[in-house]
């Protein structure tokens, strides 16, 4: 994936809002990786209180387990960058919000972090409406920190408008 622009990204925010308006969904963001880029560039939209609903960045295993219920057993077994994490990340979202959609991010933005088994650019994206089952997906995204960051921030609202049922 090319490396989103402010443009691309602000064009994405806005189909997420009409998608949202159209739909009377309410959205919610639990972000590590992307430390509330993806909130910044929903509210960056005029009149996002009318569909946003919140946004928690939780950095420490910490600030996981209070914002998002996230249990420590999945934390020390898994780690803070795993699919169980993630999942439990979008489904807390939801849990401590008022919000009827939820998008989830965890990953490795670098330049340091990444492991042999979770190199930088390693990156788990969260997906979940009230009452249906979260989607979560793994992606290796190449770059420096900007640019993982960036493509974090595209393929979840990307996710989002498609859980919305509007393609790009």
């Amino acid at each position: 994936m090319p490396t989103p622009t402010d443009t691309d990204l602000a064009a994405l925010a806005h189909d997420v809002a009409t998608a949202a308006t159209a739909s009377r969904a309410r959205i919610v963001t639990a972000e590590s990786c992307t430390g509330g880029w993806i909130a910044k560039m929903l509210t960056d939209v005029a009149g996002s209180s009318a569909w946003f609903d919140c946004g928690m960045a939780a950095y420490s295993y910490e600030a996981k387990q209070a914002l998002l219920g996230v249990n420590p057993h999945t934390l020390q077994q898994h780690g803070a960058v795993s699919r169980e994490t993630v999942v439990e990340m979008v489904s807390g979202a939801l849990v401590h919000s008022g919000a009827t959609l939820a998008v989830a991010v965890t990953g490795i933005a670098g330049p340091g972090g990444g492991t042999a088994d979770k190199p930088v650019g390693t990156v788990w994206i969260g997906w979940k409406q009230r009452g249906d089952y979260p989607q979560a997906r793994l992606f290796h995204f190449a770059g420096e920190r900007d640019a993982v960051r960036r493509q974090t921030v595209a393929s979840a609202l990307g996710g989002l408008l498609e859980l919305l049922g509007t393609d790009r």
